[in-house]
């Protein structure tokens, strides 16, 4: 069986000989330390769903050159801080093959992903008054939010650094005079949404495959990022009106 050339891309030559390459498992290494979540199962799939294109050996094992690693990155980064839908970022490598700007897109991802700053996911949990100050929240407003269920400290009184999007928005809305107590429309129609969402994936997330689970976390987050989509499409379509001279 003859190897399989990986495609030259805008994340470099993917087909230089002299490049070293490297087997799943050290790619996998390679890649956890920016991705602790990732794994071979991940990069199995993402390499059936046409996102990246290794090299086979005459035997069928997988080589990863670094334009590989870099497109691996790309996709990763574009999931986490991004949320977007796999066919978004596969068009968005296709453009990038072709040479094309992307407004907006992510940052290239031949560079690493920068590490998440101070009070994002990856911090874990934060006392009340550094919550509230990376929010951009009045301790008051902090305890009105926590009080009409937008958000939920731990047993010890933290909040999940997970959060802070959700204390972000309702710091923004509040300068609007839009107080927590009115935000439980929002709070409610997440609910809804989570429930009908849950239904169409739980099923596969018990799954004992690792493959399995893998596809319904990717479709998970593609149904995020549809909601989303509809959510602020129909809300734009409800007060479009006010916004014509």
């Amino acid at each position: 069986m003859t190897a399989v050339p990986s495609r030259a891309s805008a994340f470099g030559d993917a087909d230089d000989q002299h490049t070293p390459r490297l087997t799943i498992g050290e790619v996998l290494t390679v890649l956890r330390d920016d991705f602790p979540d990732v794994t071979i199962s991940k990069i199995r799939y993402l390499e059936s769903e046409d996102l990246v294109h290794p090299q086979r050996t005459a035997s069928g094992y997988r080589k990863f050159s670094s334009a590989d690693v870099a497109r691996l990155r790309y996709v990763l980064g574009a999931q986490r801080d991004h949320y977007l839908p796999l066919k978004v970022i596969k068009d968005q490598l296709d453009a990038l093959d072709r040479g094309e700007p992307l407004p907006g897109s992510p940052p290239a991802a031949a560079e690493p992903a920068p590490a998440a700053p101070v009070g994002e996911p990856d911090a874990g949990t934060l006392p009340p008054e550094q919550f509230a100050a990376a929010a951009g929240l009045e301790g008051d407003q902090l305890a009105v939010c926590v009080q009409f269920g937008l958000l939920a400290p731990d047993a010890e009184g933290r909040h999940p650094a997970a959060d802070l999007p959700i204390a972000r928005a309702a710091a923004g809305l509040a300068r609007h005079g839009i107080e927590p107590r009115h935000l439980r429309v929002y709070q409610n129609g997440a609910e809804r949404e989570a429930g009908l969402v849950e239904q169409l994936v739980a099923p596969v997330l018990r799954a004992r495959s690792e493959e399995a689970r893998t596809r319904a976390t990717e479709k998970l987050r593609e149904l995020v990022t549809l909601s989303a989509q509809l959510h602020g499409a129909l809300l734009e379509a409800r007060l479009r009106d006010l916004l014509r001279p």
